[in-house]
């Protein structure tokens, strides 16, 4: 049965406890009813917002003047295939980290690394969420979608997703919204061959081998909760929206001036992370940056601070508004691109805020 709230607080519904009430928040507790309000809003032309685990959104402190959906269903149901695989189609509300430590108890392969990130299933798509060298999009096999254009529910294939670092075409198309996902894993206690060299050191393997599943997941959320990565509703250092910023995709030009800069600013002995990435691009440390930037774990602005144990983390010390977050970001970001000619861009969505 729905539940229909109005000028209901937003805040507690995210991992960030910041900003103000929607207009009407409406829970929805099974497919049917969420798509069945999806299509009331658009005949209606109310503005609306989907909001599910709330691990990687800023909600302004004025709120949202509209109607904020909040799906709780949950469920998730498997298929062995002729080769051995096993399919896993997930319901977009179910909650990410409890799947994953399901299907690693289960002998299945293949996200065991995004052990501990908050959030829904249907949230993995839209972000391609990923950690310690895995992505989603490496398991994924489709996604189902509710089409707003074409009033129909629709199956869309991984290799349609434009999945890239932390960006799918779901991400830009506010037509398609997710009702579920389906994985596709291997039946095996091995983890998939581990390519984060942190973690490779942690479980005792090298790069490219492959490790005890349940081992390399309890491995994460010990790396996880070092950094503040783990929710803890005592702890403010997980009261945040992950990394705030992601790390930077650069040309081959844009890297050489990464390059000089780091020579004038931080001495010829520094040299700026660097590792391949798809189309050409090379990928920097956004953490580094920050660090090199003058910035600390720890600093803080207000009630807004860097995590003590991760400076990609801003984190509510008690009582932040999102005002005062998007300042220090700002004033984090503006810093790196002065210094080193390099934009840092916001991971989290952020509702009725402008970056």
């Amino acid at each position: 049965m729905d539940l229909i709230i109005d000028e209901a607080p937003l805040a507690p519904l995210t991992t960030l406890r910041i900003g103000g009430p929607a207009k009407r928040l409406w829970t929805v507790e099974t497919e049917p009813e969420f798509v069945a309000a999806v299509e009331q809003l658009d005949r209606d032309g109310t503005p609306f917002f989907v909001l599910a685990g709330g691990s990687n959104v800023v909600v302004a402190d004025e709120g949202f003047d509209g109607v904020v959906l909040h799906p709780v269903f949950e469920g998730a149901d498997h298929q062995r295939r002729d080769d051995g695989s096993v399919a896993i189609e997930a319901t977009a509300g179910a909650v990410w980290d409890l799947l994953v430590e399901a299907l690693v108890d289960a002998g299945l392969s293949g996200v065991e690394c995004l052990a501990g990130i908050p959030g829904s299933v249907g949230a993995t798509p839209i972000q391609n969420v990923g950690a310690y060298g895995q992505e989603v999009a490496q398991t994924i096999e489709a996604v189902r979608v509710y089409n707003r254009d074409s009033k129909q529910v629709e199956e869309l294939a991984g290799d349609r997703c434009g999945f890239g670092y932390r960006s799918s075409r779901l991400k830009g198309d506010a037509s398609l919204i997710v009702l579920g996902v389906r994985f596709l894993l291997e039946q095996s206690p091995l983890s998939a061959p581990i390519a984060y060299r942190e973690l490779a050191e942690k479980l005792g393997v090298a790069v490219g081998e492959r490790a005890d599943s349940a081992d390399a997941r309890a491995a994460v959320l010990e790396l996880r909760g070092s950094k503040g990565m783990v929710l803890d509703e005592h702890d403010h250092d997980t009261w945040s929206a992950g990394s705030f910023f992601t790390n930077p995709l650069l040309d081959g030009g844009q890297f050489a001036v990464l390059e000089e800069r780091v020579a004038e600013h931080c001495g010829g002995e520094s040299r700026a992370p660097r590792f391949d990435a798809p189309d050409g691009k090379l990928k920097t440390s956004a953490a580094w940056l920050i660090e090199q930037a003058g910035f600390a774990k720890g600093d803080s602005r207000g009630q807004v601070g860097l995590s003590s144990k991760h400076t990609l983390a801003l984190t509510n010390l008690g009582g932040a508004t999102a005002a005062e977050l998007i300042a220090f970001a700002h004033e984090i970001a503006t810093r790196v691109e002065e210094l080193f000619a390099v934009e840092l861009r916001p991971e989290p969505a952020l509702l009725g805020l402008e970056w």
